[in-house]
């Protein structure tokens, strides 16, 4: 028995809930132990910029931000079984980090 720790990352929380999905699924069909998805806190990102940054007219400014969501999932089984999970179709959006144990 071995253990995986697999964490998402991404913009679009509704692409992070569908792999997640898809990995359950899949550990369920193939009888492992899964914990999770655990939501982990949402990372903003701000950006305050001058909109002319030349320094003519008022003082007006553009405020942006980006919103990083992340989910964590355990799961516990044979090696060749955790192999299949990792083979599950990610959108280019998401980036996956694995650990195993």
């Amino acid at each position: 028995m071995s253990k995986a720790r697999i964490t998402l990352k991404g913009e679009n929380p509704q692409d992070l809930d569908s792999v997640v999905k898809q990995i359950k699924e899949l550990a369920a069909a193939l009888d492992m132990k899964v914990k999770g998805p655990v939501n982990l806190p949402r990372k903003k990102l701000q950006i305050t910029t001058r909109r002319t940054p030349c320094g003519d007219g008022t003082d007006t400014y553009e405020h942006w931000e980006k919103r990083i969501s992340k989910r964590l999932i355990d799961i516990e089984g044979d090696e060749k079984y955790i192999k299949q999970v990792l083979r599950v179709k990610v959108p280019p959006e998401v980036f996956v980090k694995i650990s195993l144990k």
